[in-house]
């Protein structure tokens, strides 16, 4: 129970973290040196200016086909991965051992827990993936020579981090949900043998108790 307790909550602080990440305008910031007052921050949906006064100016990104292929791959794969993981905490839940749900079917809990588990591994691995992508390049273009040093580079973003975390916290989670339902189902024990009904019993065993009536047939 405490592992499902704690795959549960490493879960669903993945899948927050994970929407945060998909929506922030924070992938990258760029620091201007012949404007310090301004900082640029970069998302999958928009652009954002932040004025030392305070002020905030997002713009939407013009067109999603203009984007880099690795903004294009990571919008969806975020927008798959907050999908999966919403469905995979709700099987997780389904399946967990306080709920009522399936309480006379243990192997169906044990099969919705081992889902959601899955579901949830799954979801990690696709916020991780454009995540990861997205810095990699950012990193390549940090250390770009052929660039001239005047140029301004993009540099790691606050969501970065949190997409890193997020997809740690669901894979952890899933993995842990999922070692308790196989570890559910070991400990499991077999279930007895249904005992014959009294009836059968009596009729089985009726020469045996009965003999004299048994004389009477005869």
């Amino acid at each position: 129970a405490k592992a499902q307790g704690g795959g549960m909550l490493l879960a669903l602080l993945g899948w927050i973290s994970s929407c945060v990440t998909t929506f922030v305008p924070l992938w990258k910031n760029l620091n201007l040196e012949l404007n310090e007052l301004e900082v640029w921050n970069m998302g999958l949906w928009q652009v954002c200016i932040t004025q030392e006064e305070g002020v905030v100016e997002c713009q939407a990104h013009g067109s999603f086909l203009a984007l880099p292929p690795e903004l294009r791959i990571s919008r969806l794969l975020m927008c798959l991965s907050n999908g999966l993981g919403l469905l995979g905490c709700l099987l997780a839940a389904l399946g967990l051992e306080g709920w009522r749900t399936c309480e006379d079917k243990p192997g169906r809990k044990r099969q919705l827990l081992l889902g959601g588990g899955v579901t949830l591994g799954m979801a990690g691995i696709t916020t991780l993936v454009p995540v990861s992508w997205v810095a990699y390049n950012t990193v390549l273009d940090f250390w770009d020579e052929t660039v001239p040093d005047i140029v301004p580079r993009w540099e790691f973003g606050e969501a970065t981090f949190l997409g890193w975390f997020a997809g740690a916290f669901l894979a952890a989670g899933g993995l842990l949900l999922a070692c308790s339902a196989r570890s559910s189902s070991t400990a499991t024990p077999l279930a007895p043998a249904c005992r014959q009904a009294p009836a059968a019993r009596g009729l089985a065993g009726g020469h045996h108790l009965h003999p004299k009536n048994a004389d009477l047939v005869i």
